[in-house]
C-alpha cells in the first residue's frame, strides 16, 4: 500500500479525462499531483472506454486506502442547425436569413433546424447565438415552421454547429435519450455524482433524481441565464452546483460571468451545497506548460470566493500538460490558503445556521477551533450531512470525517477542507472518543498535546442524529498496536 498524505488544501481538484489522461498510469500520475476527484465525461467517448478509466480510477483506491470520486457529467440537450449543400455558408451582417423544418440542405438564405421546441418558445425580436456565439441572429417572425431573422453578426457558419437560445425558456427535457443512457450506465459503474447539464428550472432534476434512484448525488450545472432566475430552488433540489462558465460565456456578455460566478458561489456556500468552478480555468495549458498571469488570478478569485473546486476541463482531457495543470492548480491553490487573510475573505459570504442541533454543532465547532486552536474537526457520520455542515463554516482546522460507507466518504471528496477515511463504525461514547484520537493521529491531523473537536450523534450510527460535541486532547500514545482502517 502506497502512503499518500492528506491534501494541505481546502479546495478540491477535479479534473477532467479524455484522450490524454485515459491510461492507468496517467490517471494516477495526475491524482498523485493532486486531482482530489475525477470528471468522465459523457460527450465524448464510448461506454467501454468510460469503464475501463472508472476501473484505473477504483484501482487508486487499492493502493493508496483512500476514496477516490467520480463525476459522470452529462452531454444533456444539444439544439443544432442541419446540413448545408456544401457543407458551411457565409451569412453577412444585415441580410435576412430563415431556419425552417425543411430538411433539404441549406444556403446563405436558410437552413434546417430541427426542434420544434425552439420554433414554439420563440417571439419577435429574441436573439438566437450559433457556433458558441459567434455568429447572431435577430428573430423577426417566428411561425411552427419558420424563423425569419436578421444577421446581427456574421460569419461562416458549418454543418450540425449548435444553437443557444438565451432570451427564453426552451421547453426541452433535461435528458435525452442519450442522457438515459449514459445516467444508467454510470449509476452501474458507481459514478459518485451525476452532474445534469443545462438545467433550466428546479423541474428538470426530478427525472435525473428519479432514474438515479438513490445512488450518488446529482450535481445541477448552471449555463443557461434562465436558471440564473430560479438559483436558490435549483440548487435547494440539488446536492451539488457547478459553475460552467463555458456557455454561460455564450449566452450571456463576458462581462456578466465574473459577478454571476460570485453570486452562484454564494448561494451555494449559503445553502451548504458544494460548489465547482469550471471551464478554461488554465486554457492556456493546453497547449503551453505555463498558464497566463489573468489565468492565475481567474483560479486565485475562485479559491478566494470559497469555491468547493475548482476544474481542470480540456486541460486534462486533451492537452499536451495534464499532469503540469494539475500540480500548477494545486500551487495556486496552495498559495492562495497560505495568505494571511484567506480565512477573512472567505467569511465575506454569511452562512447562518438553521435553527437545527446539528447546524448549531457544526458552527460552535467552527468557534472552538477559533478559540482553542483545535488542529481537526473530526466528524463521525453516515449520509455526509455533519460533514457539509461543518465544511459550510470554513473553519480554520481540517476536517476528518469518519465513515463506515463506501459511498459516503467518495461523495465528500467534493466538499472543501475534507479528508474522509472508511472505518469501522462505533459503539459507544468512550470508543468514539479513542477513535478519534486516534484517526486523527494516524492520518496527520494532529500530534502529541494537540485538540480535536469530534462532532457524532447519539444513538451512534443514526443518520441526521449529531447531537454530540466533544473536545478531546491526543496524548501521543494512541496508535500502539492499533490498526483499524478497512482498506478498499
Amino acid at each position: 500500500m502506497t502512503k499518500l498524505p492528506p491534501r494541505s488544501r481546502k479546495v478540491r481538484i477535479l479534473a477532467t479525462l479524455g484522450p490524454a489522461s485515459d491510461t492507468p498510469e496517467m490517471i494516477r500520475a495526475l491524482f498523485v499531483a493532486g486531482a482530489d476527484a475525477f470528471r468522465i465525461n459523457m460527450s465524448h467517448g464510448a461506454h467501454e472506454d468510460h469503464a475501463a478509466r472508472i476501473a484505473a480510477i477504483r484501482a487508486l483506491e487499492k493502493e493508496f486506502n483512500r476514496p477516490t470520486t467520480i463525476l459522470g457529467d452529462l452531454q444533456g440537450p444539444k439544439l443544432r442547425v442541419g446540413t448545408f449543400e456544401k457543407g458551411l455558408a457565409i451569412l453577412e451582417k444585415g441580410a435576412a436569413f430563415v431556419l425552417d423544418r425543411d430538411e433539404t440542405p441549406g444556403d446563405a438564405l436558410r437552413v434546417n433546424l430541427p426542434h420544434p421546441e425552439i420554433y414554439a418558445a420563440l417571439v419577435p425580436e429574441t436573439r438566437l447565438l450559433l457556433d458558441d456565439g459567434k455568429l447572431v441572429l435577430r428573430v423577426k417572425a417566428v411561425s411552427d415552421d419558420r424563423i425569419d431573422t436578421i444577421v446581427e453578426v456574421g460569419g461562416t457558419l458549418s454543418n450540425r454547429k449548435g444553437v443557444n437560445v438565451p432570451d427564453v425558456v426552451v421547453p426541452v427535457p433535461a435528458l435525452t435519450d442519450k442522457d438515459r443512457r449514459d445516467l444508467s450506465f454510470a449509476v452501474e459503474q458507481g459514478c459518485d455524482w451525476i452532474a445534469l447539464s443545462f438545467v433550466q428550472r428546479p423541474e428538470d432534476l426530478a427525472e435525473a433524481r428519479k432514474l438515479m434512484g438513490g445512488h450518488g448525488a446529482l450535481m445541477a450545472k448552471i449555463e443557461k441565464p434562465s436558471a440564473v432566475q430560479r438559483l436558490e430552488e435549483i440548487i435547494e433540489l440539488a446536492d451539488g452546483v457547478m459553475v460552467a462558465r463555458g456557455d454561460l460565456g455564450v449566452e450571456l456578455p463576458p462581462q456578466a460571468v465574473p459577478p454571476l460566478q460570485k453570486q452562484i458561489v454564494a448561494t451555494a456556500r449559503t445553502l451548504g451545497r458544494p460548489v465547482v468552478v469550471a471551464t478554461q480555468m488554465l486554457e492556456s495549458m493546453i497547449k503551453s506548460p505555463s498558464p497566463t498571469r489573468a489565468e492565475v488570478s481567474d483560479v486565485a478569485t475562485a479559491v478566494y470566493d470559497g469555491a468547493d473546486a475548482i476544474m481542470l476541463s480540456a486541460e486534462t482531457a486533451a492537452g499536451d500538460w495534464p499532469v503540469e495543470a494539475v500540480t500548477m492548480m494545486d500551487s495556486i491553490a496552495h498559495s492562495v490558503e497560505r495568505d494571511p487573510g484567506y480565512l477573512a475573505r472567505l467569511h465575506f459570504t454569511e452562512t447562518r445556521p438553521d435553527p437545527t442541533t446539528a447546524d448549531a454543532l457544526a458552527e460552535a465547532a467552527s468557534s472552538i477551533v477559533s478559540v482553542m486552536g483545535a488542529s481537526a474537526i473530526t466528524c463521525f457520520t453516515s449520509s455526509g450531512s455533519t460533514v457539509r455542515r461543518v465544511a459550510r463554516e470554513r473553519p480554520s482546522a481540517s476536517i476528518l470525517a469518519l465513515t463506515p460507507r463506501s459511498d459516503t466518504a467518495r461523495k465528500l471528496g467534493l466538499t472543501w477542507g475534507v479528508h474522509a477515511v472508511r472505518t469501522k463504525d462505533i459503539g459507544n461514547f468512550e470508543e468514539m472518543i479513542g477513535k478519534a484520537r486516534r484517526m486523527a493521529l494516524r492520518h496527520g491531523m494532529s500530534e502529541k498535546g494537540g485538540k480535536i473537536v469530534v462532532l457524532a450523534g447519539v444513538p451512534f450510527g443514526t443518520p441526521g442524529s449529531t447531537n454530540v460535541l466533544h473536545v478531546a486532547a491526543i496524548r501521543g500514545d494512541e496508535l500502539k498496536g492499533r490498526d483499524e482502517s478497512p482498506s478498499f
